[in-house]
């Protein structure tokens, strides 16, 4: 047997741990002094490369194998290579917010009757001012806002076609300024429809009073709340 030490890399599983710069050995290796299969220093512990490796003799076999070089290795260390990550708080506080989610106001409410509107009157009665509170306004306030409030009034046919037609006008106009009065910014259109568009038809045979009681219910407003 050659006595000429031939030096070698350790090659095999210690290999990718200890090449690898971001692992290093928890302990030096060992090998027993009269183990000569591994170059020592003084004190015992095998010399190693600058990579880490362990140099062994040209007759190294299994059985020189020690801790540290060959066989089970020595639980590695992480060397720290990157700061701990910190939650970005700028990052958290930019998050979108999910829209809120609003219903859309697309509704009617006919005001109709003697009860909101006297015969050849445009004045708003209290009964009229009720049903605007509890129907136009509730709905504005659980829908959030219209688009737009088109306001539009309507009279019998008793009387003359300009006379209708103003008076339609004003119960309109009426019931536009008593919902802004009720806080209502929403944009508003008013119309006068006269008796252009009657819901019920009377017959002329009947006497007058009759006939304008029969007629009331299209003496009337409709309030169109209306969303893009």
């Amino acid at each position: 047997m050659r006595h000429t030490i031939v030096l070698s890399l350790l090659i095999g599983s210690a290999s990718g741990f200890a090449a690898n710069p971001g692992f290093a050995q928890s302990a030096p290796a060992r090998a027993t002094p009269e183990n000569n299969a591994y170059l020592q220093d003084g004190r015992g512990p095998v010399v190693r490369s600058q990579d880490g490796l362990c140099w062994r003799s040209g007759y190294w076999d299994q059985n020189d194998a020690v801790i540290g070089c060959d066989g089970a290795l020595a639980a590695p260390v992480m060397k720290a290579s990157a700061p701990a990550l910190v939650a970005d708080q700028t990052i958290a506080s930019n998050e979108i917010a999910p829209a809120a989610v609003t219903t859309r106001c697309n509704a009617s409410v006919t005001l109709a009757s003697d009860q909101n509107f006297g015969f050849g009157k445009a004045t708003l009665t209290n009964a009229a001012k009720q049903r605007i509170d509890q129907q136009v306004i509730t709905e504005l306030t659980n829908c959030g806002s219209a688009d737009l409030i088109l306001v539009t009034g309507h009279t019998d046919r008793l009387g003359s076609e300009k006379y209708n037609r103003k008076l339609s006008v004003q119960r309109a106009a009426n019931v536009a300024s008593y919902l802004k009065s009720k806080g209502v910014t929403s944009k508003m259109e008013i119309a006068g429809a006269g008796a252009s568009d009657p819901i019920l038809q009377c017959s002329n045979k009947l006497s007058r009073k009759k006939l304008v009681d029969c007629l009331s219910p299209n003496r009337r407003v409709v309030i169109k709340m209306q969303s893009n």
